[in-house]
């Protein structure tokens, strides 16, 4: 066969290219299998969107040459997830055979269709990297509620739909959504249930395509019915039952509800002797033996067909790496030799998260525009915009309608010579942007050159009536060959699919190891890329605090008639100005970022190489909103007041801390907003002293630091007296029987474990050190995690000694009161010291200052609270003994033998970071990408930055952070090591800077300020 002549790039070739990166089953800088030789036929796959594609490949090739050919065709990189399904001569549903010849699998190829589907299902959708392939696994739960065979209940139903609306035509419009539900089915029986679909789509405004895709997800993996294909059989009493297989082994369902499921763990053998499925269990002791279970199915085919899924599930979730094939036999073969071929689950998520691939974004936008037609790949230009073939380069460059088409719909990352054509601005970040049309160069990546214009697409707009003079003799491109279909459309005359991404470099081939390195060595490196990034990360974090305020605040609490109007209120007036212009400013943090990671030629004149002018700008426009800052105290106050004087909101308050989205206290988002002018402060620093003076950035960055180091500076004060009262707030819930420790004059300045000596010995204590008095007491056996008060020690007067010597105590030191003298030992010589200071320095203050009341045991308060069927004399209990809500720093201190000033409480407020980290436990092998948070001295993970609440956390007080040894076998760049006796995590990050961020924050409460210092004054110190 001759080969074809070299052709423009354009929308054919697009839609067909042989060669890519996106092929799941490569090892980097490996190239796709070679095509083998002989006659070619082509082949007609349906894709996920209902489109059609055709596919050259040659009679002798496998299964699995066509599938990679899919895969590449849309750029996927997970593609081990999906497979090719068909009709065989039984009229059974088959998924292609990966090792056999196409040929010996399809009877009639020209006539067979096969289906591109989801084959397996994991168990959580996060497990899926790729945000093509959830889209992918999007349309396919899409198919599966269309037709039925996800079945779940109404309401299930409409919250589903809800979604795929919302990711097809964008933000509620009650008569649009009305029109379009009327017009489009999406489930069997769906106009009894518009009412509520709609009701649905209104509550979730402003949720990207990509959120909703995965808000989908989220929904159907909880069915029962999710990812489930029914075989039918029958039981050896004849009753008719269905079997399925899924991740966690094969299932039993009768209709559509599971009555027993046989888990992978249990199950010894599966075997099928022609009609009979047999399913050998495994000896259990703790039941009564089971022995071989007997299913009847149609026929010897059928069982074979469910034999052969259960063995690819079993291979692709329970095994670390493809099995071997079986040996041949020599003399005679005995039992099948199917085994299952490709990447397991493992494999493959360990392969996405090692290589760069991972990194080629898939932009998903809206589905469909108002005149409701399916968006391609590339938008197409009108065919007035498409530059002629006789258009020079320059004319190409410089027309009018050039420089006002936007970014692609889904756009690669990586390198193409290949121009991306663009199209009208009708979209923007997934949303339709009212803001008018806006100016956006052709996206390229590194130092790509500028791309001539006969290289552009010339596809014909879907709702073109007639195509251009230039496209109408275009010829289309199946697998890079020449074809007679027009370009830019399906066989079938649909416009193309937009699953379709190929990825080509200058010669449309596939890239080879070394142009890997030159990528790597031309993404952004600069520190202050990274310093641009932790502003992105950090503000994604500060977003999502401001929501829990202004959203779930005010849904839980807001509604109810105990909370004052007055308060929400204020609450509203103060925190929605603030979110909705930092809403704002994170947006033009994302478009930045993105232009600076190379999405756009832009870069190349280094115009979007700098964070300085977006900040300028924002934070002049943050000054207007400097009275909402200043009224921070006044909602602390208001707060606290309302909840003095009704039980039932303080029951309210008490409640949402219980909630999973309430990570940390409630008053600690209050203050949020203070908190994050610091942070700003912090990062322009850091621009300043990175940049020299000549840089383009650093009038900008220094202006900007002018602006936030002044309204810092008025704030500063305000912010210290609002912290030691948030503190001394979150401590009175952690005593029982003290009404009046929150007065004013009254400052916490160290809380901590230290063991006190009685008659009985050292018994541990957990003190208490305020600039007035010092509470001891100790957490008995109760639900609740808060502190019974044994004594109080007033300062004034006080003195203090070491006394190590006196009672042969190590680290032992007495308080010596006008009343009575407590000897006290700490955990540490550092522990010692630092107690030892705090409590003189707390010493001198009650000594020159007249201080508050130190009665703290003996309520002064008269108690206005609305009546309560709960006992005055009874505390309300705090925290909760499943673990929900935020945990008191006090009660891990007392666990952990630890202690903590208010200094350091502050600074850990202060160095809040938030990011991708990779974790890793000690024996584990793999690593897991999470989104990690960093504040009130403890770590919180999530799946993604756009969860909702943290999936688990870790405090770190006690921890220690190091750098792992080489004997630790950790063999990767940027890893830092946490461990508190054997507990130990490993965390990596993505660069130099990432990694000196996390140990700086990590370290500043991790090892104590001034250690040094206490351990070379030790000799020093008079006894």
């Amino acid at each position: 066969m001759a080969e074809p002549e070299p052709m423009a790039l354009g929308a054919g070739q697009r839609l067909g290219a042989p060669e890519t990166l996106g092929i799941s089953t490569l090892d980097p800088g490996h190239r796709p299998p070679a095509m083998p030789s002989g006659r070619h036929v082509t082949i007609r796959v349906r894709m996920l969107d209902d489109t059609e594609e055709l596919f050259d490949v040659s009679q002798k090739a496998s299964g699995k040459v066509l599938l990679d050919m899919v895969c590449s065709h849309m750029n996927l990189v997970e593609g081990d997830y999906f497979g090719l399904e068909f009709q065989n001569r039984q009229k059974m549903m088959v998924w292609l055979d990966h090792v056999k010849p196409i040929m010996k699998q399809l009877r009639r190829p020209k006539q067979t269709i096969l289906t591109f589907a989801v084959k397996f299902f994991p168990p959580d959708h996060a497990q899926l990297l790729e945000e093509l392939t959830r889209y992918l696994f999007a349309l396919q739960i899409k198919q599966d509620v269309s037709c039925g065979r996800l079945t779940c209940n109404d309401t299930s139903a409409a919250l589903m739909v809800s979604h795929i609306i919302q990711s097809e035509i964008g933000d509620f419009e009650e008569s649009q959504c009305r029109s379009h539900l009327l017009n489009n089915n999406y489930i069997p029986d769906q106009i009894p249930l518009i009412d509520k679909i709609m009701e649905f789509h209104s509550k979730i405004i402003g949720q990207s395509p990509a959120e909703s895709d995965y808000q989908l997800l989220e929904v159907a993996r909880r069915l029962e019915m999710y990812g489930i294909r029914l075989h039918p059989a029958k039981d050896r009493e004849g009753t008719r039952l269905s079997l399925a297989v899924g991740h966690t082994g094969v299932l039993v369902l009768q209709g559509h509800s599971k009555i027993n499921a046989f888990n992978w763990s249990k199950v010894r053998k599966l075997s099928f002797k022609r009609k009979r499925f047999l399913i050998k269990l495994r000896p259990d002791p703790n039941s009564s033996p089971q022995g071989t279970l007997e299913f009847l199915m149609g026929s010897r085919d059928c069982c074979k067909v469910f034999w052969k899924i259960c063995v690819e599930y079993h291979a692709f979730f329970r095994l670390f790496e493809e099995p071997k094939p079986k040996p041949k036999p020599v003399l005679f073969t005995r039992g099948s030799s199917f085994r299952f071929s490709g990447r397991t689950q493992k494999q493959v998520i360990d392969y996405v998260r090692e290589s760069e691939f991972k990194k080629i974004p898939f932009e998903r936008k809206h589905s469909r525009v108002q005149h409701n037609v399916r968006l391609s790949p590339l938008p197409c230009p009108r065919p007035q915009d498409v530059p002629t073939e006789g258009e020079s380069p320059e004319d190409g460059a410089d027309s009018p309608p050039r420089r006002q088409w936007k970014e692609s719909v889904l756009v690669s990352a990586e390198d193409t010579s290949a121009s991306r054509t663009t199209s009208p601005s009708h979209q923007r970040n997934g949303r339709e942007d009212r803001a008018g049309p806006v100016s956006m160069a052709e996206e390229t990546r590194g130092s790509t050159p500028p791309t001539h214009p006969e290289r552009q697409s010339t596809e014909v707009a879907p709702n073109s009536p007639h195509p251009s003079a230039s496209s109408g003799h275009s010829l289309g491109m199946v697998n890079g060959q020449r074809s007679l279909e027009p370009c830019g459309h399906s066989p079938d005359g649909r416009p193309p699919s937009p699953l379709t991404s190929p990825l080509l470099n200058h010669a449309g081939s596939v890239r080879t190891d070394e142009e890997d390195e030159v990528r790597r060595k031309r993404f952004p490196t600069d520190r202050a890329y990274f310093i641009a990034k932790e502003l992105l990360t950090t503000e994604r974090t500060y977003l999502k605090d401001l929501e829990v305020v202004t959203v779930s605040f005010q849904s839980a609490v807001g509604q109810d008639e105990a909370t004052p109007d007055s308060l929400m209120k204020n609450i509203l007036c103060t925190f929605e100005p603030l979110h909705k212009f930092h809403k704002g400013f994170l947006r033009e943090v994302e478009q930045r970022l993105s232009l600076w990671e190379g999405r756009s030629n832009a870069h190349i004149k280094g115009d979007y190489q700098r964070i300085g002018d977006v900040m300028l700008k924002n934070l002049q426009g943050l000054k207007p909103l400097t009275a909402n800052l200043h009224k921070q105290s006044e909602v602390l106050l208001e707060l606290e007041k309302a909840c003095r004087a009704s039980r039932r909101l303080e029951g309210l308050c008490r409640d949402f801390e219980l909630q999973k989205v309430c990570y940390v206290p409630l008053n600690v988002f209050i203050l949020r907003p203070l908190h994050r002018l610091s942070h700003y402060k912090q990062l322009l620093e850091r621009l300043c002293k990175h940049y020299p003076a000549t840089h383009v950035d650093f009038r900008d960055c220094r202006a900007a630091l002018a602006d936030v180091s002044e309204v810092v500076e008025q704030l500063q004060g305000s912010l210290i007296k609002m912290e030691n009262f948030q503190k001394l707030l979150e401590l009175k819930k952690d005593f029982i029987g003290v009404d009046n420790l929150v007065v004013p004059g009254r400052e916490f300045i160290r809380l901590g474990c230290l063991s006190k000596l009685s008659g009985k010995g050292l018994q541990q204590r957990m003190f208490f050190l305020f600039n007035d008095v010092i509470l001891y007491t100790s957490r008995g056996m109760m639900a609740t995690n808060q502190f019974k008060v044994h004594g109080q020690l007033p300062l004034h007067g006080m003195t203090i000694r070491e006394s190590e010597d006196e009672w042969g105590v190590p680290h032992a030191f007495t308080l010596v009161g006008k009343q009575q003298s407590v000897v006290v030992a700490a955990s540490s010589l550092i522990e010692m010291e630092k107690w030892m200071d705090d409590i003189q320095v707390a010493i001198e203050m009650a000594n020159t200052s007249n201080g508050p009341s130190s009665d703290l045991l003996t309520s002064s308060l008269i108690d206005n609270k609305d009546p309560s069927p709960v006992s005055g004399n009874k505390a309300p209990p705090v925290g909760s003994p499943s673990g929900q809500g935020p945990v008191p720093l006090s009660v891990i201190c007392w666990y952990r033998v630890q202690s903590l000033s208010f200094s350091e409480s502050c600074r850990s407020l202060e160095n809040q970071l938030s990011g991708n980290l990779l974790r890793k436990f000690k024996n584990s092998n793999g690593w897991q990408k999470l989104w990690v948070v960093f504040t009130n001295f403890s770590l919180f993970f999530y799946k993604s930055h756009q969860d909702e609440y943290p999936l688990a956390s870790l405090p770190l007080l006690g921890y220690s952070v190091t750098i792992p040894s080489e004997t630790e076998n950790i063999h990767k760049e940027y890893v830092f090591k946490l461990h508190f006796k054997s507990h130990v995590y490993y965390f990596r990050s993505e660069s130099e800077y990432t990694f000196e961020r996390w140990m700086e924050v990590i370290r500043s409460v991790t090892v104590p300020l001034g250690s040094a210092r206490i351990l070379n004054s030790r000799e020093s110190r008079p006894r």
